[in-house]
């Protein structure tokens, strides 16, 4: 720090200075609520050409000024002030965050921006000062429950993705994530080897704004990928004036619950109680095995941003930053390092400017294999370590004659954490380079180049000695494990477009026409265990080669119009035709028009009123497309072939001969399309001190892409990507922003938003069921399906029969058909994964130097299936074959002993309300304005995240991925936070 400052202070050693005449004005201008100095104000006289902007003290110097000069001060987000100018030679200047601050926010659509109250389509966007606070290691995270219509899971790994869901997802089996696009350039969104997500390279401190498009006339200008939604995120530019922000946050997470098993003491009196037999196998220990696999984690965070001229020509920004974030599981560990740099310069009086967004990233992973399972079911009375153990100290079952495994027993989890070395690596660079030029003939007239690149290099490998009880065979410790992959990833982008804005009278006009390139690449190359003799070899050094896989390359042609009639009536018309090569020739365009239609109707009924300040109508109808069966399916269409396994082989003399086999293919498959309609009204009431939005919308996905099955002999496979039907999706959504309390030392502004939709299957081939889901029990049955009438994953299972002290029978189940007999087909649809309404409440208070925010969320009628229950809670489990075997404690109160039942698993009591209210994270701060003798300010901060969660749910976490289904989930930490904002 003190460098830095040492550094700043020559820079201003080096200043000139200046002699101010008597027409010079001087001053500072703060912001009113934290008294902070704003850099970058815009400082002008009113009717006159003469300006300046604020340095990164907030301070300026306005020369040439006369007597009567009304001096206009503004800056975005804030209300404008100004000050007659009679001769005085300083002024200290307090803008206020203004409440009309929505109408000048500026929105991406895509290929362009609109002002928000300008746009026709549903769109939601949040600003820096929006973002989520606290441990925010990727960027999804930034505005989880802030945004009506959006849902983010996050997994408890470190640096996990998420699975982002808008409207709840428009396919089936094809993606249902979002269209993600930084700075003009759309993403792939499979994740490198040696990463933990393909967002996890971006550094959220870089992200200046994020816009939400969700129905289709704001989407549909990304036509091939726009069913799910879009998300545009714009990075921070770069700025005339020097200024330097440094943040730092340590965090200290905990472990904050674990599944309900028995403890050491009650797990022998349930042995003793039930299977007394199994006695001779306990130990003497008393083991907690999931605490024992989770430990206290640590968490850093620390960014420097430099912003300034470059060259005294080029508005610049550099931005270093390294993250490093524990998991709960021992060894699991994620670091990123991250280096972006932007470039903003303009030429030609602003008629040429250049965009440049260059970020790189590596990334250090340890990675963890999914142990809860094992410490969930290992016998507590056994210990951690055993000194006596060949397998290197740790407590494993094992002949103590032979050293081999005993079979059928489980491995020691906290072992196989310890004993395994899986890392991975990936480099990644990604930006572009955005030219726009305005005509000098015709300034009406833009000519927008936009080219994007992005790169990751990844590698992983997996090692585990020859004395791991988890590694290679172990049969006498023969081998241990091996094993590494590699992958190269890259997307290439070429827009150009043109884009013409003129006025007519009162009517405002402006048209974007161009076409779009886009190019994915991906190589792979992966191992099994090198040390397996048994492994084939197709290589000198005995690993597979590497494999690239077909490119998939997308080109779309575009255009929009927009019409803003005396500010009154807005019109938008989009228009896109795709193309995709993951399709044949003759299905290979689709095309996807839009129209949307808003209606200020203020401005015609409210003009005086000084209550209803802002009433809008839209309307919006659009076609998006869905093309992305991933990765590994860029040629479904086209029949290939594949050399044969040991089951596809001739005989010609001694020696088998492999033979060619064709994969599946469907010549025939074609766009998914999905059609919204949406209606909306944002209103703004007290001088839009309350703000929001209200959305109806209607969605239709028709010619579903799905892996269905197809019959016997009619492919090559049981299974193969298909056209299949279609579902629905309707719902409503309503967000409110309020400036609850507006005082000069206590402002209180708070968010809130609330989500209804349902999802129903309405066609399907021929009207015949697909089963879908994990095989979630191991009785080789999924217990979720597709079925014409009902949501997508409803959970297929059977009806659990109790006894008059609702006590459930065992083995007991309804006969639905009346056939007197239990079978399949005595399943029947019970309740689904989707929440009847999903909630978001932020809160932001302010006491002159004191800041305090919180977050909540929570759903509303989700159901989850508790397959931990599902799988273990009966009474057999404890005799695991020749170990004991810890069981959940629900099983005291079902009462269920056999394992053997195959219905059991899939009986409707797994079935539970997963409803949750959730506080995300809670931060108190504290700014002192005037640091280092005014030349810095500084904001000291608390807080916690994952503070609570409130919920009837008897698993870990009701907040689960995998469709509803909880397969013991990694936990979520508590951390406590500690941190400091510091600019100069």
């Amino acid at each position: 720090m003190k460098t830095i400052y040492k550094k700043l202070l020559f820079l201003f050693l080096l200043l000139p200075f200046s002699v101010l005449a008597q027409s010079t004005l001087s001053g500072v201008v703060v912001d009113k609520k934290s008294n902070q100095p704003l850099p970058g104000v815009n400082v002008t006289v009113q009717g006159a050409k003469l300006g300046t902007s604020t340095d990164f003290d907030g301070k300026f110097q306005l020369g040439g000024l006369k007597n009567g000069d009304v001096v206009v001060f503004s800056f975005i987000g804030y209300a404008n002030e100004t000050v007659k100018y009679t001769g005085q030679k300083s002024v200290n200047v307090s803008l206020e965050e203004s409440s009309n601050q929505l109408q000048e926010v500026v929105v991406q659509v895509g290929y362009g921006s609109v002002k928000k109250k300008d746009a026709t389509g549903s769109v939601a966007v949040l600003a820096a000062k929006d973002f989520n606070k606290g441990a925010n290691v990727t960027a999804e995270n930034l505005l989880n429950g802030r945004i009506a219509g959006v849902t983010v899971n996050t997994s408890g790994a470190p640096g996990s993705g998420s699975e982002i869901r808008i409207r709840g997802g428009a396919s089936l089996n094809a993606s249902n994530d979002p269209l993600i696009v930084i700075d003009g350039l759309p993403l792939d969104n499979n994740t490198g080897t040696g990463s933990t997500s393909f967002l996890a390279s971006l550094n959220p401190s870089t992200i200046e704004s994020i816009s939400v498009l969700k129905d289709a006339s704001a989407t549909a200008i990304y036509g091939s990928r726009a069913s799910n939604g879009v998300i545009l995120i714009t990075t921070k530019k770069g700025a005339k004036k020097l200024a330097v922000d440094y943040n730092f946050q340590y965090g200290s997470g905990k472990l904050v619950k674990t599944v309900d098993v028995f403890g050491a003491e009650q797990f022998r009196q349930v042995v003793t109680d039930h299977y007394p037999d199994v006695l001779p196998r306990l130990g003497t220990a008393n083991t907690d095995w999931q605490k024992e696999i989770y430990r206290r984690t640590d968490y850093v965070d620390n960014n420097i941003s430099l912003r300034g001229n470059l060259f005294n020509t080029i508005p610049s920004r550099l931005t270093l930053g390294n993250t490093y974030q524990e998991g709960l599981r021992l060894t699991n560990s994620f670091n990123r390092n991250t280096v972006g740099v932007a470039l903003n310069p303009s030429f030609f009086k602003d008629h040429l400017k250049f965009k440049v967004n260059a970020n790189y990233s590596n990334e250090r992973n340890r990675f963890t294999d999914a142990v809860e399972g094992a410490a969930i079911n290992y016998d507590p009375t056994q210990p951690v370590y055993d000194a006596a153990s060949p397998y290197g100290g740790f407590h494993e079952y094992y002949n103590t004659t032979t050293n081999e495994l005993i079979s059928q027993t489980p491995r020691n989890p906290v072992a196989q954490l310890l004993q395994t070395h899986d890392t991975g690596e990936y480099n990644r660079l990604f930006g572009n380079i955005e030219l726009d030029y305005k005509l000098h003939f015709f300034p009406d007239l833009r000519v927008v180049l936009n080219a994007g690149y992005d790169e990751g290099d990844g590698k992983r490998r997996k090692l585990a000695g020859s004395d791991a009880a988890s590694s290679g065979q172990n049969n006498n410790i023969p081998y241990g494990t091996n094993e590494y992959s590699t992958s190269n990833k890259k997307n290439k982008l070429f827009d150009s477009y043109l884009a013409y804005n003129k006025t007519f009278g009162k009517t405002v006009f402006d048209a974007t026409a161009g076409y779009s390139y886009q190019k994915i690449e991906s190589k792979t190359y992966v191992t099994g265990n090198v040390n397996d003799p048994n492994l084939a070899t197709t290589g000198p050094t005995g690993f597979p080669q590497h494999r690239s896989k077909t490119p998939v390359v997308l080109v779309g042609f575009f255009g929009r119009t927009n019409f803003n009639y005396d500010d009154k009536y807005l019109l938008t018309l989009s228009y896109r035709r795709d193309g995709s090569s993951r399709f044949a020739k003759d299905n290979r365009y689709g095309n996807f028009p839009a129209v949307a239609f808003a209606w200020k109707v203020n401005k015609d009924f409210f003009k005086e009123n000084k209550t209803l300040t802002d009433l809008k109508l839209r309307l919006g109808w659009g076609v998006t497309g869905q093309q992305d069966l991933g990765q590994d399916n860029a040629t479904v269409y086209l029949q290939s072939y594949v050399t044969g396994s040991g089951s596809s082989q001739y005989y010609f003399g001694p020696s088998p001969t492999p033979i060619a086999v064709s994969t599946a293919y469907n010549p025939i498959i074609k766009w998914e399309e999905t059609t919204t309609y949406n209606a909306g009204i944002d209103y703004g009431f007290f001088s839009n001190r309350l703000t929001g939005a209200v959305d109806v919308f209607y969605k239709e996905s028709k010619d579903l892409l799905v892996n269905g099955p197809v019959a016997d002999g009619g492919n090559f496979s049981n299974v193969v990507y298909q056209n299949v039907g279609s579902f629905t999706t309707k719902g409503i959504e309503f967000n409110l922003n309020a400036e609850v309390v507006k005082a000069q030392d206590f402002n209180w502004n708070v968010n809130f938003n609330v989500t209804h939709f349902d999802r129903k299957i309405t066609e399907l081939i021929n009207n015949a069921d697909i089963r879908v889901g994990d095989n979630i029990t191991g009785t080789g049955t999924q217990a979720q399906i597709y079925r014409e009438g009902y949501a997508p994953y409803s959970f297929f299972v059977y009806k659990q029969l109790y006894d008059t002290a609702g006590k459930p029978i065992e083995g007991a189940y309804a006969d639905l058909n009346g056939d007197g007999i239990i079978n399949a087909s005595d399943k029947y649809i019970y309740r689904n994964p989707a929440p009847k309404a999903t909630f978001g409440f932020a809160s932001s208070m302010n006491y002159k130097n004191l800041d305090f925010s919180f977050n909540l969320r929570a759903s509303l009628g989700n159901r989850v299936f508790n397959a931990v229950n599902a799988g273990r809670a009966q009474f057999q489990n404890l005799n695991t074959g020749n170990a004991a075997g810890n069981i959940p404690t629900n099983v005291l109160e079902t009462g269920f002993v056999t394992k053997s039942d195959s219905k059991l698993p899939l009986s409707d009591i797994w079935i539970e309300n997963g409803s949750y209210l959730k506080m995300d994270n809670i931060t108190l701060g504290y700014t002192f304005p005037k640091w280092l003798e005014g030349k810095a300010s500084v904001r000291l901060f608390a807080g916690c995240q994952n503070v609570f969660t409130i919920t009837k749910y008897s698993g870990l976490d009701p907040e689960v991925d995998k469709n509803g289904v909880d397969l013991a989930i990694y936990p979520r930490q508590r951390t406590i936070l500690f941190g400091a904002n510091v600019k100069f």
